[in-house]
């Protein structure tokens, strides 16, 4: 590819993630409901029209603020390993707001971490119905804090 058109061809941020799961009645629970992302989208699965698909974001329907769900009832639970997908982070303005969630998803009865120092970021983590792990991150302090594991931020030269 000759680098004039390489420069035209650039990836512009995250879309969607799309995650299995095995009752999308459960999963709105969680997402819409303990989460508070709204249900953007009730369709099928276009590959396979027997498996409804619903997106969640939002609430425009914003790339980059989208989840997506395949049902599946009738699968295998997963494994984690390389082909998988560890986690799926979502994020908030501070670390107040992650104490908040705390708080909220206690009074809801689900688990999840204390808030943990990540250095570039503040998180908690916690599953979803389906057991997938969901993070909650903060936004800063950011990628250009100094650290002491000798990572380097890459800038574009």
């Amino acid at each position: 590819m000759e680098a004039r058109e390489q420069r035209r061809l650039q990836i512009r941020g995250l879309h969607h993630v799309t995650i299995i799961c095995s009752s999308l009645e459960r999963t709105v629970g969680f997402y819409r409901d303990v989460l508070g992302l709204r249900l953007v989208k009730e369709t099928v699965n276009p590959d396979d029209p027997n498996a409804r698909h619903y997106f969640f974001g939002d609430a425009a329907g914003t790339p980059g603020t989208l989840l997506s769900f395949f049902e599946y009832p009738h699968m295998e639970p997963g494994r984690q390993g390389v082909g998988a997908t560890h986690h799926v982070a979502l994020c908030v303005e501070s670390e107040e707001e992650l104490e908040g969630w705390r708080q909220w998803l206690a009074s809801q009865g689900v688990p999840c971490t204390e808030v943990l120092d990540r250095t570039y970021f503040k998180s908690i983590y916690l599953r979803d119905p389906d057991g997938h792990v969901v993070e909650i991150a903060s936004r800063g302090p950011g990628f250009a804090v100094d650290e002491e594991l000798g990572g380097r931020l890459n800038t574009p030269s």
